[in-house]
């Protein structure tokens, strides 16, 4: 009933728009309906696929017969549209087949409409539309968009009569992203969802545009797959069965896991495996086909706010600035090495690939530039979080290979040998 009322309401209005409009409309059809695909393949990543998937095809065969039949209205508002409301319902019907939710469909119609609209408003004045008829065709226009939206959600309904579920599915989402959701609040979403709230909740996420099996995906699992940054909330702890079963939703791999959490901190497990999926874009964290943050919570910490470590670096060891680059580098490493190890200067030697002697003369300058910070507890701690934190990003910027991380000078003869007060200075 809801659709009739929207068909006859557009009806109605596109009765007052002129008709020589189409003739000013359908010369510019094909390249909007190219420009309106262009759009929509970039700002949606399952449009922005292969040009040959059934995606894209789809899309095109959508963009075309809306673009004519929006036109062909304008023409003869009275023209029977019977073989066009059948398209849109068929790509509602072909979304509920693949097993999403019509959130992509929608977003490509509203970009449609607004690529459409930025055409009308260049062409309008060119052509000498008046304001009253270009106020008219934006009333029309958008009319149609709902319309047309009306008639995917028909199709998506015929094809999944349990559309309603799924609609409870995503309240239960969005209210889980929502920290101040009370207890009562989201049991009830739950019950509607059909979703047992478990006492603890495990975050996962995809690099963008990932591609995705939604077949495969466990019943008791929440996903937003279609989002910009798809993730899922898994209950419970991620068992070795679990890891499989979401390596089949998400084949390609890259899957980042989060925390496990109460229901009420699943924003907080989402937010460390976003962390840790851009570490490991950044090549910090290694790129195997599932990353865990129960195994990089320190690395998660130390390079979870890069400007705050910058203003710790520049409180405590700013004073330090006044060696050269590779002297501050070696004083530093030195100072960190000393830091983790609590060893002797022979353990520290050892490590570095240094002469003992060498790395108490770098200490001895350390000890005189920083003064009491090395005595002074909280200090001591800030610098080896800082001092980490830099071992990390250098990590990440070292290339690949056997170079990668840290390359200790052991293979330099010169460093094995006590070194004297000007040599190391030029060091």
């Amino acid at each position: 009933m809801a659709q009739q009322t929207l068909t006859r309401g557009t009806v109605k209005r596109r009765t007052r728009l002129p008709r020589r409009l189409a003739l000013l409309m359908r010369p510019e059809l094909p390249s909007l309906a190219q420009e309106i695909i262009d759009e929509v393949r970039r700002s949606i990543p399952e449009y922005g696929r292969p040009l040959k998937g059934p995606y894209v095809e789809a899309l095109r065969i959508g963009v075309e017969r809306a673009l004519t039949d929006f036109v062909d209205r304008v023409a003869n508002p009275l023209a029977p549209r019977e073989r066009h409301y059948e398209t849109y319902r068929r790509l509602g019907r072909f979304e509920a087949q693949e097993g999403r939710t019509l959130d992509t469909l929608q977003a490509a119609l509203r970009i449609g409409a607004q690529v459409a609209w930025r055409r009308i408003m260049k062409v309008g004045p060119r052509r000498r539309v008046s304001p009253e008829v270009m106020a008219q065709l934006a009333d029309a226009l958008f009319a149609y968009i709902d319309e047309l939206a009306a008639l995917a959600l028909e199709g998506y309904l015929d094809a999944r009569p349990d559309g309603e579920a799924e609609a409870h599915r995503r309240r239960l989402m969005e209210l889980l992203l929502q920290p101040t959701t009370s207890p009562r609040v989201l049991a009830e979403a739950a019950e509607r969802a059909g979703w047992t709230v478990p006492d603890e909740v495990t975050a996962v996420v995809a690099p963008p545009g990932a591609r995705y099996v939604r077949a495969a995906l466990d019943e008791d699992v929440l996903a937003d797959l279609t989002a910009t940054q798809p993730f899922l909330v898994v209950p419970g702890r991620i068992t070795p069965e679990r890891r499989r079963s979401l390596l089949r939703v998400l084949p390609d791999g890259q899957l980042v896991i989060g925390l496990a959490v109460p229901p009420a901190g699943v924003v907080d497990s989402l937010r460390w495996a976003r962390c840790a999926l851009r570490l490991v874009d950044e090549g910090v964290l290694g790129d195997s086909p599932v990353t865990d943050c129960e195994e990089h919570l320190i690395t998660l910490w130390l390079l979870s706010d890069q400007a705050l470590i910058d203003q710790l670096a520049r409180r405590h060891l700013g004073v330090m600035d006044d060696f050269t680059p590779r002297q501050r580098e070696r004083l530093l490493e030195t100072l960190r090495a000393w830091l983790t190890t609590r060893g002797s200067a022979a353990d520290i030697a050892a490590e570095l690939g240094v002469h003992p002697q060498t790395v108490r003369y770098r200490m001895r300058q350390v000890e005189s530039t920083l003064g009491d910070r090395l005595t002074d507890s909280d200090a001591r701690f800030a610098i080896e979080a800082v001092l980490r934190a830099m071992r990390l990003r250098e990590r990440a910027a070292a290339p690949a290979g056997p170079a990668r991380g840290r390359a200790p000078a052991k293979s330099s003869p010169g460093d094995k040998r006590p070194i004297a007060e000007g040599r190391d200075m030029s060091s």
